[in-house]
């Protein structure tokens, strides 16, 4: 049992990644954006341009997002399964909790830190504000503050992170990290 958590700033490839791995293991996605939008009680392509650290984007309001993930992630443990997690994971609190939960359900915490370069980051928020089927909200202006306070991992091993740009294709992305992973499958061996 694992959990795998993809994360990074906005417009990284996480989602992209994370959801495809996820689906290619047959194991629980979860996404802080449609977690989000779901415990609000709006529609997850609903846009919500608040600003930073406000409405739903607020302290308090992504504390229990990632919480209502913990909690999914932990029940999926207790079932014998991995789950894969997305989301920016941005402060070493945010890891440490994640890391928390996989000694309490005895299950292995992998990171993958997804990046990309500024231009690239620009082009991915332009294309997203065309799509109406977006999920997420973020703009330029949020990337450059969560640029200023991303803490970078440096509390985890070499074996607990995974470095990865994500400018390359999606089929080598994946392959990246299941051979990083060491192994074919998440799912339970039966």
């Amino acid at each position: 049992m694992e959990i795998l958590v993809f994360f990074g700033l906005i417009a990284s490839g996480k989602s992209t990644l994370a959801e495809a791995f996820a689906r290619r293991q047959g194991v629980l996605y979860l996404n802080t954006d449609r977690v989000r939008k779901e415990l609000a009680g709006i529609a997850v392509t609903e846009r919500r341009p608040d600003e930073h650290g406000r409405g739903i984007y607020s302290r308090e309001y992504t504390e229990k997002t990632y919480q209502a993930m913990l909690d999914a992630a932990a029940g999926e443990l207790r079932q014998g399964k991995s789950v894969v997690l997305d989301g920016s994971y941005s402060s070493r609190k945010e890891r440490a909790r994640v890391l928390e939960c996989g000694n309490r359900n005895g299950a292995k915490v992998c990171f993958i830190l997804c990046h990309c370069s500024e231009e690239e980051t620009r082009r991915r928020l332009e294309l997203r504000a065309r799509d109406p089927l977006a999920v997420s909200d973020g703009r330029w202006d949020i990337y450059l503050k969560q640029r200023e306070t991303f803490e970078h991992p440096d509390e985890l091993t070499r074996a607990q992170l995974l470095l990865l740009d994500t400018e390359a294709e999606l089929e080598q992305l994946l392959d990246a990290v299941t051979r990083w992973l060491g192994k074919e499958s998440l799912k339970p061996e039966l």
